[in-house]
Parts: C-alpha cells; sequence; structure tokens
C-alpha cells in the first residue's frame, strides 16, 4: 500500500535522522529531554509522552531501527516526534523534494 505523501516525506526525514543518531548517539538526550519537557508543560498527548519515554530509554541503534519502522505504531509515532531539529532547513528541504507528490 502506498503512503500518503506526509507519511513518505516523515519517513525518509526520519531515515536521515536515524543515520544521524547512529553517528551521533547524544542526539537520543536531547530527545529525552524534550519528551520530559512535553509532560511538564502538558501540550502533548500524553499518549504520546508514554510511548516515547518508553522507546527513548533503549540503545540508539534500536530507537533508530523504530525511526525507519513502517509499522503502524511507527508511523503514529512519527506523527509527533522528539528529533524535530536534528535536521536543519536546508537538510529538511532536499529531502522534502526527493518524495513527489
Amino acid at each position: 500500500m502506498r503512503h500518503s505523501l506526509a507519511e513518505e516525506r516523515s519517513l525518509v526525514m526520519h531515515r536521515a535522522i536515524a543515520e544521524r543518531l547512529r553517528a551521533e548517539p547524544w542526539i537520543l538526550e536531547r530527545a529525552r529531554k524534550r519528551v520530559r519537557e512535553w509532560g511538564e508543560r502538558g501540550d502533548v498527548h500524553p499518549a504520546y509522552v508514554a510511548a516515547w519515554a518508553i522507546v527513548l530509554l533503549e540503545a540508539p541503534e534500536d530507537v533508530a531501527a523504530l525511526l525507519v519502522d513502517e509499522s503502524e505504531r511507527a508511523r503514529a509515532l512519527r506523527q509527533v516526534t522528539p528529533f524535530a531539529g536534528v535536521l536543519d532547513a536546508r537538510e529538511r528541504w532536499r529531502l522534502w523534494r526527493t518524495v513527489s507528490p
């Protein structure tokens, strides 16, 4: 089944994030901090906060594997990602254009 354009773009972005995470595991701590902030502020649904908090307990390689997984669970988690900011605007735009409508 073909993904929607938004899902395809999200997957492409998260593939790049997964590669970066494998090379720079410290990114995981930044994501953990963001999830803690979500929980403190209450501006992200608690289900996402809880799910990401559990995922981010894993090793960087396991988190990277989830980021590129095509399961329903992974797709849902990518909708609210604590990895925003890992890719700069130029990288995001370049990747965005690789997925055509």
